[in-house]
């Protein structure tokens, strides 16, 4: 099988549905903190609506969205406006194949080159190692543990919280 071609573009309130469907598979429930079964108007308003300083980008093979990545910048927050916050989640059937790569890369250009972020956070799931190993990919650390930070699959677990500093920013 040829390696896809992924393209990255912005979300818009018209992808509620490919959002949904994103977020409707097992594997990506399990490593987010997304609750099953969700709605279709809910992500519409969401897209609609996004709140100042988030990204909402999408991963698409053939003009088909199948992986999203919010970055949160924090622009009410004098003194953490070099900070952006990263959440993702690639459809299950999409998982392993670069899709996650293609959108990190994307995220870690804005990051850099136009937001002029130096420091970058996310949570992970202790247990989800293909995408520590991604996140590692790309310079991120881990620095501590957040012991029974969700509840999932009826019980507590936890995250490692990691972190990508930017040394030459300014």
């Amino acid at each position: 099988m040829d390696k896809p071609t992924f393209t990255i573009r912005r979300a818009e309130s018209s992808d509620a549905e490919a959002m949904q469907k994103i977020f409707s598979g097992p594997k990506a429930i399990r490593g987010t903190l997304q609750l099953p079964y969700p709605s279709i108007d809910r992500w519409r308003k969401r897209l609609a609506e996004p709140p100042e300083g988030s990204f909402n980008l999408l991963v698409c093979v053939d003009d088909e969205a199948v992986g999203q990545l919010g970055l949160f910048t924090l622009p009410q927050n004098p003194r953490r406006r070099h900070v952006g916050q990263i959440g993702m989640a690639i459809r299950d059937d999409w998982q392993g194949k670069g899709a996650g790569s293609a959108l990190m890369s994307a995220a870690m250009d804005m990051a850099d080159n136009w937001l002029n972020l130096s420091r970058l956070e996310l949570e992970v799931y202790t247990d989800n190692e293909p995408a520590i190993r991604l996140y590692k990919k790309f310079g991120f650390v881990t620095e501590g543990t957040l012991y029974r930070f969700a509840y999932r699959d009826g019980q507590f677990v936890d995250v490692f919280a990691m972190a990508r500093l930017r040394e030459n920013s300014g």
